[in-house]
């Protein structure tokens, strides 16, 4: 892992990254948000234009890849890799080819994994200099949303990686049927803060500056950020419902076999003593060269003997953020917390292991 260093914040464009499965709600949502005064100056990358419905929002073209919408907004295409297109819409940004976004979306594909996208934003150098990670945007289908979470491991990844939750279509279904989608995907990702959204409608103030850095906060909110408190769980190792009741709802008849989301883990690490940040590293790079690909997402606040200084990491799967040194801790609390999501993987080998590497 790299060694700890101070992130320049302010001058790096903050990115969401809005994912979610096929058929969720992805473009009406993207459509209607890009009309509210507070999206001004965003710039939105996806797939294909054709994908979204903004038509009717167009009222000039740039060139080929990119158009400008009479919201203000700026529309590019992906063509080929994403690290180009990032590269290509920052250097127009600084010759003046195209208005001084202040922001950037990304819109997955409904079948996409996040996490390949999520590793680009995470590990590219000359991204990392440019951009930084705002948060992950979720969509979940109200109506279909059950039964996807039983089929389709791609959509409990998506709601495991998401730092908001929204769930859609929610004028389709009966409250009870969105009461039980939500106690389920507690189960998954049980810190992410859900919106129920009905006809696409969303305020923008919900899906931005919902990472650990926000503008219009003087330093960072830890807590909020990392939410430890809402892994904690009497079931450690026993599947993810947290008080290991069946949360199908009245009405749904699911076949538990076929729960992809039964093999999720939600835990916390703590330790009370700092600890140097290359045990820390070397313990992340066992972990992550043995079980990588079963590490859904983890963050964590440390303390660590080399900066008095909390020091903030954030990874999924095998790929982790260059670590951060805030300039305070939040409050008194001074233990090192780090939050997991993980499948297949229980919370006491891998605490066992943290043990040894911390301690030795």
């Amino acid at each position: 892992m790299s060694e700890v260093h101070v992130p320049d914040q302010a001058n790096r464009l903050p990115i969401s990254v809005l994912t979610g499965f096929l058929g969720s709600g992805k473009t009406t949502l993207l459509s209607k948000l890009l009309r509210d005064p507070d999206m001004a100056n965003t710039a939105v990358v996806i797939n294909e234009f054709g994908d979204v419905g903004l038509d009717h929002m167009l009222v000039e073209s740039s060139d080929e890849d990119t158009i400008l919408m009479d919201s203000g907004c700026l529309c590019c295409t992906i063509r080929g890799d994403l690290v180009d297109t990032l590269r290509g819409l920052f250097r127009k940004r600084v010759m003046g080819d195209v208005p001084e976004f202040e922001r950037l979306v990304i819109e997955t594909t409904g079948l996409a994994d996040p996490a390949p996208i999520l590793h680009t934003l995470m590990n590219d150098p000359l991204i990392c200099a440019r951009y930084r990670l705002d948060g992950v945007l979720t969509t979940v289908d109200a109506v279909h949303g059950l039964g996807q979470l039983d089929t389709q491991f791609e959509s409990v990844k998506q709601a495991a990686v998401a730092d908001r939750i929204l769930i859609t279509k929610a004028d389709m279904v009966e409250p009870d049927d969105i009461e039980a989608l939500q106690t389920r995907l507690r189960g998954i990702n049980p810190a992410a803060p859900m919106h129920i959204v009905s006809h696409g409608e969303i305020a923008a103030k919900h899906v931005l500056n919902v990472g650990l850095f926000d503008p219009t906060g003087k330093i960072p909110d830890v807590e909020k950020w990392l939410r430890e408190e809402s892994y904690e769980s009497p079931q450690e190792g026993e599947g993810h419902n947290h008080d290991g009741h069946d949360h199908h709802g009245e009405g749904h008849h699911h076949n538990d076999a076929n729960r992809h989301d039964d093999h999720i883990r939600t835990f916390c690490l703590t330790a009370d003593e700092p600890f140097s940040w290359d045990a820390f590293a070397n313990w992340m790079d066992a972990l992550t060269s043995v079980h990588g690909e079963s590490l859904l997402r983890v963050k964590g606040v440390l303390h660590v003997t080399d900066t008095d200084q909390p020091v903030v990491v954030h990874g999924v799967q095998h790929v982790f953020h260059p670590p951060a040194v805030l300039e305070a801790w939040p409050n008194e609390d001074r233990r090192s917390r780090i939050v997991m999501i993980t499948r297949d993987l229980n919370k006491e080998p891998v605490e066992k292991m943290f043990r040894a590497f911390i301690e030795s």
